[in-house]
Formats: C-alpha cells, sequence, structure tokens
C-alpha cells in the first residue's frame, strides 16, 4: 500500500520517461449521459410511492421530489467548483484527502470501496434481473436463484466493458441513456394526454393529508434522493474528463435539470392515471402505470425499467472503480489497484475487484439492511466534502479556479446534510445506525498498521508482481489537466 509513479504511452521528456495515463476520452455528451444515466435508475419506477407514503398527499410529494433535485443541483455546482480547484479523479475521497488529510479519507475510502459502492451496485444489478426475468415467469414470482445469477452475469458483462475500452463503456452509457430518456418521455406524454382529458382527480385537495414531522420529511427524502443519486458522479473521473474545467460545470448545468424536469413530469403522469390510494398499493409504480395506459403496451415499461438499470449499474460501475483506483494511488488500498492496463489503458484491477466484492454481495443476500442506509452514509461524507469547500473559499480565495459557486449555495447544501444524517437519527434512532458508525471506525484496524507505519508483509510485495504480469498491468501517473 505504498505510493508509486511509473510507465506509460506518452512521452514526459522532463523526466526522461515514459509515463502510462488513463485516457481522456470523456467530453460533454458523455459526461452528461454519465450524470443522467446513473441517477436515472430504478428509483423513478420505484420511489414515488414511498414519497408519497411518508409524506401523504400529491403535491406535499411533488415538493419532495422538486427539493430533491434542486438539493442535487446545488450540490453538483459545489462539486463542480472543488473540481476546477482539485482537478483529480477520485471524487468525495480526493477532496476529502486534499482537505482533512489522510486519515478521514481512509475511512472513506475503505467504507465506500468495501461496502457503499458494492452494495450499491449489487442492488441496482438485482434491480435489473428482476425485471430481465419476470416475463419467463409469467403470473408467478421469479426464483431468487435466477435473479441471483442475472444480476452476476450482469455484473461480469460489465466488467468485460470496462476493463476493454474506455469509449466502449461510455458509448453504452451514451447509448442506454438515450433509451431510457425516451421511455420516461412516453410515460410523460402518456400522463399529458390523460391531463388533456380531464383526470385531475389526484390533484384536488393536493396537501391533504400531508405530513409534517421531522423524521417523515428526513426519510422521504432519502427516498427521493436515491432516485437522485449518481449527481457527483463526473467528479470521480476528472482525469478523464476533455477539458475538465468546462466539461464539467456544463455538464452539470445540463444533466441535472433534465433530469428533475423528467422526475416532475413522470410523477404527475402517475398522478394523472393513479389515485394517491392505487398508487399507494401498486408494487411497482411504473408497471401499474404500464397496465393502466398502455394495455397490452405495457411490457415497454418492464423492458425499459431493465434498459434504465441496466444503464444506471454501468455508470455506478464506471465511477466506482475509479474511486478505488485513485485510493491505492494514494497508498490506502494495495498497490495492485493503482495499477492500468498497458494496452486498454483501462483500471482493470480496481474494476475486478468492485465486481468481486459485488458478487460477494449478491451471493451472501446480508447486504439489504445496510443499502436502506446508504443515504446516511452518503450524506455524512458529502457533509464533510462540502465543508472542504467551505474551508477553501473563505481561508485560500487565491487558488486558482475557473469556476465560483456562491458561497450561499454550499452553506445550504451543508445544512441540508447535517439534517438528512440527523432527522432519522432523533426521530426514529434504530440499532443499524449504530452499526454503520462502528463499521465505519473499524477502518482504524487497517489504517494505523499498514498506511500510517506501512508495515507491509513481504509476501504482498511477491503477490503484487505476479497479479501485474498476470493482468498486464503497470502503474499510473497523474493526468495532468
Amino acid at each position: 500500500m505504498r505510493k508509486r509513479k511509473t510507465t506509460d504511452s506518452s512521452t514526459d521528456l522532463s523526466e526522461g520517461r515514459e509515463n502510462l495515463r488513463l485516457k481522456q476520452e470523456v467530453g460533454l455528451i458523455s459526461g452528461v449521459s454519465l450524470i443522467a444515466g446513473t441517477m436515472i435508475g430504478s428509483g423513478i419506477f420505484m420511489s414515488p410511492e414511498w414519497v408519497l407514503y411518508h409524506m401523504g398527499s400529491p403535491a406535499s410529494s411533488l415538493l419532495i421530489w422538486a427539493s430533491c433535485g434542486l438539493l442535487a443541483m446545488f450540490g453538483a455546482l459545489s462539486y463542480a467548483e472543488l473540481g476546477t480547484i482539485i482537478k483529480e479523479s477520485g471524487g468525495e475521497y480526493i477532496y476529502i484527502l486534499r482537505n482533512f488529510g489522510s486519515f478521514p479519507a481512509f475511512l472513506f475510502a475503505y467504507t465506500s470501496v468495501i461496502l457503499v459502492r458494492p452494495a450499491g451496485l449489487a442492488a441496482v444489478c438485482l434491480s435489473f434481473a428482476e425485471y430481465a426475468v419476470a416475463p419467463f415467469y409469467p403470473g408467478c414470482s421469479s426464483p431468487q436463484i435466477v435473479i441471483k445469477f442475472t444480476a452476476a452475469a450482469c455484473i461480469l458483462l460489465l466488467t468485460i466493458i470496462n476493463c476493454l475500452n474506455v469509449r466502449l463503456a461510455t458509448s453504452i452509457m451514451n447509448i442506454f441513456t438515450a433509451a431510457k430518456l425516451l421511455a420516461l418521455l412516453v410515460i410523460v406524454l402518456g400522463g399529458l394526454v390523460l391531463l388533456a382529458k380531464g383526470q385531475t382527480q389526484s390533484f384536488q385537495n393536493a396537501f391533504q393529508n400531508t405530513t409534517a414531522g421531522i423524521g417523515p420529511v428526513g426519510v422521504a427524502f432519502y427516498q427521493g434522493l436515491w432516485s437522485y443519486d449518481g449527481w457527483n458522479n463526473l467528479n470521480y473521473v476528472t482525469e478523464e474528463l476533455k477539458k475538465p474545467e468546462v466539461t464539467l460545470p456544463r455538464a452539470v448545468m445540463i444533466a441535472i435539470p433534465l433530469v428533475t424536469c423528467l422526475y416532475l413530469l413522470v410523477n404527475v403522469s402517475y398522478f394523472a392515471a393513479m389515485t394517491p390510494s392505487e398508487l399507494l398499493s401498486s408494487g411497482a409504480v411504473a408497471v401499474t402505470w404500464g397496465d393502466k395506459v398502455l394495455g397490452s403496451w405495457a411490457w415497454l415499461i418492464s423492458l425499459s425499467v431493465a434498459l434504465s438499470t441496466f444503464g444506471s449499474s454501468n455508470g455506478t460501475f464506471f465511477s466506482g472503480g475509479r474511486l478505488c483506483y485513485i485510493a491505492a494511488r494514494e497508498g490506502h488500498m494495495p498497490d495492485i489497484l493503482s495499477m492500468a492496463h498497458v494496452r486498454c489503458l483501462t483500471p482493470s484491477p480496481a474494476l475486478i475487484f468492485t465486481s468481486a466484492m459485488s458478487l460477494i454481495m449478491i451471493l451472501s443476500g446480508n447486504f439489504t439492511t445496510i443499502v436502506n442506509f446508504f443515504s446516511f452514509i452518503a450524506w455524512f461524507f458529502y457533509g464533510m466534502t462540502i465543508l472542504g469547500l467551505l474551508y477553501l473559499k473563505i481561508k485560500k480565495p487565491e487558488l486558482p479556479r475557473s469556476y465560483k459557486v456562491p458561497i450561499i449555495i454550499p452553506i445550504i447544501v451543508l445544512m441540508a446534510a447535517v439534517y438528512l444524517v440527523l432527522a432519522p437519527i432523533i426521530d426514529q434512532p434504530q440499532i443499524e445506525f449504530l452499526y454503520i458508525v462502528l463499521f465505519i471506525f473499524s477502518g482504524i484496524i487497517f489504517y494505523f498498521p499498514l498506511v500510517r507505519f506501512k508495515c507491509h508483509p513481504c509476501f504482498l510485495q511477491r503477490i503484487t508482481l505476479h497479479l501485474q504480469l498476470f493482468l498486464e498491468v503497470a502503474p499510473t501517473a497523474r493526468n495532468a489537466n
């Protein structure tokens, strides 16, 4: 786990040697696709009923969806400024490392690489598998073993795609993003037709039965924000962006408002097709909408959800592998994970490791409870990252940056992060929150001997060498943006 630099295909004359670097293949269109394609997963097809359940009324649930979009936009704009100051891949990890030091950055990397990212990927792939195999088992539930093997096959396919070529992975993201946007437009247009026919019952007395408690509102935000998760993914691949100082802010300003508008219109369409009670009793709101509006063409919705979740899992895998790669490059993970394939120029060891962790979680099936508390972990570290931006804006305003966000925006995001972390604990304390905190701080056991004091057994170096030869990988240097 030591920090290393060596070779690549582009010659560095100042050092008199070659440096291996990841390719800068991600342009504006691919950047928009990475953000929007990861955000639009299974959430918008499943979460609306839970937002309504916690908020109690159609109007208040629409306010939650709009507020989640605004919060995601504010967070992404704040991250865009961070990305133009610290032009390195790694997202929250690299920002926490540069602002707060090695120890908190390691805890974030340890939690994300071992648990959060693989669990999130496993959950999305299982969602894909459920919709993909459902047509083969009409009238009954799909066998769990078939679902798990389909999800595992999905992860293995994503591993092959992402290890082969960055351009291939981004092309798939672009194609699937276009497909899922088309599917959402079908739902939006169907809703507009229903509204034109006068189906507005759900919007009469729309605030009736609204819930006002701190806890339910916080949980409703969790449900909504799960559908917006991915707004920060472009910051994980900053070194692979073409002109990051321009591409990063522009991609954020295009992708998130687009997704927010679509989410609001899709929810309006759901309420036009169903009463609140029908929506609450629906196991899968998008499928119920398809049965009511599309009739014999309802199978298109199941296909759309499968395509949507596959595209989202590809984006999650793409960025999750980069987090593992960057953490290893900084000495917080084994050396082998910081290397890239000598011909494909992809971080294949990190991608394979992320894939392996996700497969373990799929096969064990013991990760569901932790995934339910994903937002708790995420917003804890989002808040720490935003705190770092505020520190840079106040203490180091002289640092060069091509984009600046008004200071009130990160302050709002920080306040929201504090609320989202504390509200569910105060209102409905659960033992799982303690388990999560204990898991995060269990990283101390590994940090001090392996990172701080660098106690590395000799056999690890031999294993690294053999893996390097077997996987055909070499250490990398940073892209100088």
